[in-house]
Formats: C-alpha cells, structure tokens, sequence
C-alpha cells in the first residue's frame, strides 16, 4: 500500500491535469489539508514536494504552492533560421520564436558576454580545430521579461569574425539581423546545420542562473553551422528550460529510395 502522502499527492496531480486547479492557481495551505483531515502537516509537506519534484508546482516563500503554466515558448525549428528574417530583415532567431509564439519581446532581452578563451574537447571538435586553440566565445542568457529562458554560447574561429560585431560585448543582437547577417556581410552565407538535442539534469549554476524549480530538467543543444561549402562558422551550445520551451519542427520527408533511383 502507498504511503499517506503518495496516495494525496496522486489525487492532487489529477485535480492538475484535469483542469480543477489549472495554472497559475494555488494550491490549499497546507494546514488547510491537516484540518481536512488529508494527513499531518509532515504528509501534506512530503505531497507537494512530490508535485514539486515532478514539475506540476512550484513552491515559493510568500506564495505558497502554485501549478505551473503550461504556455511554453514556441521553439522553432527548421523556420527560425529562414534568411528571410535576418538578411532581409531583422529578426534574429531568439525574435523569430517570439513572434510564432505570440509573445511580446524587446531585443535587450538578450544580453551576451565575449572573451576570448581556449578550445575545449567538445567545441575542437565542433569547430573542426585543436584543443586548446584559442575561438571567440559569445556567451549570451535571454529572458522572457524577468524570466531566464535559455543560454547559448556561439564558438567562432578568430579568422572568421575578428573586427565584426559579433566580437562587440554590447547588448542584444549583434546589429540588425544578428550574427548572421555578421557573416553574410563577411562572405559567410550559412547554409546548412546540424542541431543534436539532449535532456539532462542541470548543473547547481545553471539552476540558480536560469531560475528553475525543484526538478526542472534542462535541455542541451548542439548547433553545428555550415557554408555550402562545408566550412565550419558556428558551433553553438545551448541550454533550455525544458518546461519553457515547445521543440517544433516541420520539414519536407525524404525517400532516398527515389532519390537514388533518380541518380542512377
């Protein structure tokens, strides 16, 4: 048999899902459940950090236990790096999932630190050089409002963006249509990608920089950027709010059996 607070923690998550306490609504206090006769104050407790741990709530000083929204972010895929949106216009990539989203957004929402450093296993091998090289990294934290949403940390070889804006610590984008539109004017036209994606749990630094809940996992990007001719001008990494995001991705199916016949 379950123990008490497994058994309220079960019919509590059930009240979440099915609407009853919907986000953003607070959940009774808990010496509210004790003289409902729910259990102790130590099994109600041991309830909703269950809920906590399983990211259905989140408990605050001040505001009690609360349900989580569920209204992620639209994260594009393939449609975010259109070059429409950042050659001819200027709508970075941060921008594009905001306006599928419907979300408002100002472009100080991203902020970016740039240094210098020394090429560790994983970016050497991203970015096709040795390890300890020196590459620039543009280590950026984006926010909705107040609100963390991710981390990305675009990796550079020196030759390729030396003297840009992209080495320029201010602010937000690196000019209109990022750092994108950096390289086009430089002479690299980015063609192709490769992204990986991976959960895992977060790290104590990045819990306290992103501002995330008991449980919350976090997702990882890898981001491989490419010209047409296979250069490498990007590598990036990048770390997600799982809750806050929705990955969506929409591409044409391919039949390399036809395609093969076609070749033939």
């Amino acid at each position: 048999m379950a123990p008490k607070w497994r058994d309220l923690a079960d019919r509590l998550a059930e009240q979440i899902k099915s609407g009853e306490y919907p986000p953003g609504a607070q959940l009774p206090q808990i010496r509210d459940l004790v003289e409902a006769g729910e259990g102790s104050k130590e099994t109600v407790h041991k309830a909703y950090k269950a809920l906590e741990g399983e990211g259905l709530v989140t408990s605050t000083r001040g505001h009690g236990t609360v349900v989580r929204p569920r209204t992620p972010l639209k994260r594009l895929g393939i449609a975010r790096y259109d070059k429409a949106k950042w050659r001819d216009g200027d709508e970075v990539a941060f921008i594009a999932d905001r306006v599928a989203s419907g979300r408002a957004y100002k472009r100080d929402e991203q902020t970016q630190t740039v240094s210098r450093v020394q090429a560790d296993g994983l970016v050497a091998e991203g970015l096709g050089v040795s390890v300890g090289s020196e590459v620039y990294a543009r280590a950026r934290l984006v926010k909705e409002g107040a609100q963390p949403t991710h981390t990305l940390t675009s990796y550079y070889r020196p030759e390729h963006v030396e003297g840009t804006r992209i080495v320029d610590p201010t602010p937000g984008p690196a000019g209109r249509g990022g750092g994108y539109r950096v390289l086009y004017d430089a002479g690299y036209e980015i063609d192709h990608m490769r992204e990986a994606l991976f959960a895992r749990n977060p790290t104590a630094g990045e819990v306290q920089l992103l501002q995330l809940p008991a449980g919350e996992p976090v997702v990882e990007l890898h981001r491989t950027t490419y010209t047409a001719d296979g250069t490498v001008i990007e590598f990036a990494v990048g770390v997600h709010s799982a809750s806050r995001f929705a990955w969506e991705y929409d591409f044409k199916v391919p039949d390399s059996a036809h395609d093969k016949e076609g070749q033939e």
